[in-house]
């Protein structure tokens, strides 16, 4: 880059640093992104996401567990070691705080979940509030950390949406990287959480962005590893499950037991989503009597199943050992089922992911002992049912199978697994979807809240980039009566289009081509020209923010009925500066 000099008062020169180029500054950077295919750019998102979202939710997840290891006996999860009067009284305690922790928070506010997360997604281009995430940081530590029935997974999504939407909403990045940044912290979340990075970017791409393009895989991927990375320099690179690695089919012979096993498996999810519609179309509209309710019923759970409070894992453990009764089982699957789909009903912030493995677990390792019954010859390892059954039911309440299937290849390492894991986990999600016709638990959810989620392969396209992207820049704003003089200079720079300001306003009016100008310039005898009255085609126009998608664009097209827009840049409150121009037209040719 070449030195440039100026006169200075005592040498004669001074030497003046140079500029650096645009790409390298946060306006150049934030332009950049403007495209789907600033791959560097998005890596470098992706790596500051994971980071940011990993170490939230170490904070998160030890502001549960420490507080749980001074008073519970053995591990921070083991509720059994508690006298029943304390079963009982803890999770309802936990809904006296909620219920004193929500009076304080308007009703918006308390939306929390990865609910909350598809909604903002699918109406607010991903822009997450930060007072509704730290509801769900506290919200979520109170809730767990008394018993009630949930995981810490559903919270640990919002937390990393929410943190890595907050860190581009800070940058005032463009919207289309926020979607990704979404993206990026929820697969953050994921991998942290269980130690599974695979499974967190899938879980990523099929439940939350629900699309699959080498700009989203990129950045999600690296939020994922770097937030695996931070979370195993802490808890180490073990995974959140003790699961047997020799486990295998060992003979065609246990295929009808695998077969049997997706069925129930699927009817256990269809059952878990219906019921957690049920309750919520039921439920009365208090929601301090939702809370207590959603206490009393998980305590008096608790005295039949003292293995249902918290998140539950050591049960899964033990599960996956055979050390636990096929009674203690049975009782556990049945209890965990109907605790967790009252407390998601009833709005506690609690997540659903870890339960519904807790109850695959308890369901696989019931199927295991009777399989063991009837042919204990033929019969598999109980470990295998236990974890096919994790695998079923996550896959078949999220309908997210893809998902499911990485999760179980990374918690055992054996590819010995892929073969029955495919079988079990497909056959669940085919008996909820197709023979209960049971949607995601996320998608009946929103429905039941009035919140359809819009994706069409569209709009999709659209969100992929921002109007920085195809906007134009070559553009003159002029007044709408100008002399002779005026015209002839403006046409000197050759701009594509005039943005012609209102004379009473100053605002942006209508657009038309440089072309036409000079065409009336050709026979033109006047010296004042009013540019809404000579021969034109002029297009009125609608301010657009510079961060919006091409998506939202489109939408304030067809919503003004306007044929065009000009992009603002808001530099400051109450200060924005005109930067481009986008039509109709433009929007056409880029998904044509």
């Amino acid at each position: 880059m070449p030195l440039e000099y100026a006169a200075d008062n005592e040498s004669g020169i001074r030497y003046v640093p140079p500029r650096l180029p645009s790409s390298y500054s946060i306006r150049g950077f934030r332009r950049a992104l403007a495209s789907v295919d600033s791959i560097p750019q998005f890596a470098i998102l992706g790596i500051f996401s994971g980071i940011v979202t990993g170490l939230v939710i170490l904070a998160f997840r030890s502001l549960i567990e420490l507080p749980l290891s001074f008073f519970l006996e053995e591990n921070f999860e083991h509720f059994e070691s508690l006298p029943l009067t304390s079963l009982f009284v803890l999770p309802v305690a936990g809904s006296v705080v909620l219920v004193l922790l929500f009076t304080f928070v308007q009703g918006n506010s308390r939306s929390v979940g990865v609910v909350h997360v598809l909604e903002r997604l699918s109406r607010h281009q991903g822009y997450l509030p930060w007072r509704n995430a730290l509801i769900q940081f506290i919200g979520g530590i109170v809730a767990l950390g008394t018993g009630h029935s949930g995981g810490r997974e559903g919270p640990a999504v919002h937390l990393g949406a929410a943190c890595s939407s907050l860190l581009g909403q800070s940058l005032r990045l463009p919207n289309n990287s926020i979607r990704i940044l979404v993206g990026c912290g929820a697969a953050a979340a994921i991998s942290a959480s269980f130690n599974t990075p695979i499974a967190g970017v899938i879980f990523s791409m099929e439940v939350i962005i629900m699309e699959y393009t080498v700009a989203g895989f990129i950045p999600v991927i690296l939020a994922a590893v770097t937030a695996t990375l931070i979370n195993q320099l802490v808890y180490g690179n073990s995974a959140a499950f003790n699961v047997p690695s020799d486990i295998a089919m060992e003979s065609f012979y246990n295929l009808p037991f695998l077969i049997l096993e997706g069925v129930v498996i699927g009817t256990l999810a269809a059952i878990f989503v219906r019921l957690i519609r049920r309750v919520y179309l039921m439920s009365p509209a208090s929601y301090w009597i939702k809370m207590l309710l959603a206490g009393a019923i998980t305590g008096l759970l608790a005295l039949l199943s003292p293995q249902i409070l918290g998140i539950g894992y050591d049960t899964v453990n033990l599960a996956h050992t055979g050390e636990l009764a096929i009674t203690v089982l049975l009782l556990a699957c049945a209890c965990k089922l109907v605790a967790t789909a009252t407390t998601i009903a009833l709005g506690v912030p609690v997540g659903l992911i870890g339960p519904t493995l807790f109850i695959g677990a308890t369901a696989g390792g019931v199927l295991g002992f009777i399989g063991a019954a009837f042919s204990p010859d033929l019969a598999a390892a109980p470990g295998l049912y236990v974890l096919l059954g994790m695998g079923a039911m996550m896959g078949a309440v999220l309908q997210a199978p893809l998902a499911a299937l990485m999760a179980v290849m990374e918690l055992t390492h054996n590819p010995n697994i892929i073969l029955p894991a495919m079988l079990v986990i497909i056959i669940a999600n085919l008996t909820a979807s197709q023979i209960f016709n049971v949607k995601s638990v996320f998608l009946t959810q929103m429905g039941i809240l009035g919140l359809e989620f819009r994706q069409n392969p569209l709009s999709m396209t659209l969100n992929r980039e921002s109007v920085a992207s195809i906007m134009s820049r070559s553009f003159e704003r002029v007044n709408t009566t100008i002399t002779t003089q005026e015209a002839n200079q403006v046409i000197q720079d050759k701009p594509t289009w005039l943005l012609v300001d209102n004379d009473t306003t100053g605002r942006p009016a209508f657009i038309l081509r440089t072309l036409d100008l000079m065409t009336f310039l050709e026979t033109a005898e006047q010296d004042e020209i009013d540019l809404a009255e000579i021969p034109a085609t002029r297009k009125d126009v609608t301010s657009i923010l510079l961060q919006a998608t091409l998506t939202e664009a489109l939408d304030a097209i067809k919503e003004s009925g306007l044929q065009a827009l000009y992009v603002n840049r808001i530099s400051a409150p109450m200060i924005d500066s005109v930067v481009g121009i986008i039509t109709r037209e433009d929007i056409e040719s880029y998904y044509q």
